[in-house]
């Protein structure tokens, strides 16, 4: 991982508007928060829509979220799903290293965990590890899944 971002490595476009009067790097990343927004909400029709359209599953904040991390953070397990469906990685980390799976071991999610490790999460991965962060809040439930 290269600490940018998708947002971060966009071509710098000067400020003359489109035909619409919008600045395109604007709309970008309008839609950007959006899908974001989405991913943290658990709105899977919309986020859904952008995915099946193109938009990428693998999409990250400017602090290396991915939509799948923030989806498995806040607990959205359908929406997990969804991603994984469209190409998200289940071992990327954000910037600080930490991988979807100790984001939902760490708030307890046990369904969240089942989808990630069903679609490969390595509970070993990341600083600090899904095993580790399982251990430290005694997530006994989580703790078996990872065997």
């Amino acid at each position: 991982m290269s600490g940018e971002s998708p947002l971060d490595s966009s071509p710098q476009h000067s400020s003359v508007p489109d035909d619409a009067g919008a600045v395109p790097e604007d709309e970008t990343l309008a839609l950007a928060h959006t899908l974001f927004d989405a991913a943290r909400e658990g709105n899977s029709a919309l986020l859904g829509s952008y995915l099946a359209a193109g938009a990428p599953a693998t999409l990250t904040t400017s602090s290396g979220d991915s939509l799948l991390m923030l989806a498995a953070y806040h607990g959205h397990a359908a929406t997990v799903r969804l991603i994984l469906d469209h190409g998200g990685d289940a071992n990327a980390p954000n910037d600080r290293g930490q991988t979807p799976l100790a984001g939902a071991v760490f708030k307890g999610y046990t369904d969240v965990a089942r989808e990630l490790l069903d679609a490969g999460a390595d509970p070993d991965a990341g600083t600090p590890t899904a095993r580790a962060a399982a251990r430290m809040f005694a997530r006994t439930e989580i703790l078996a899944l990872l065997g």
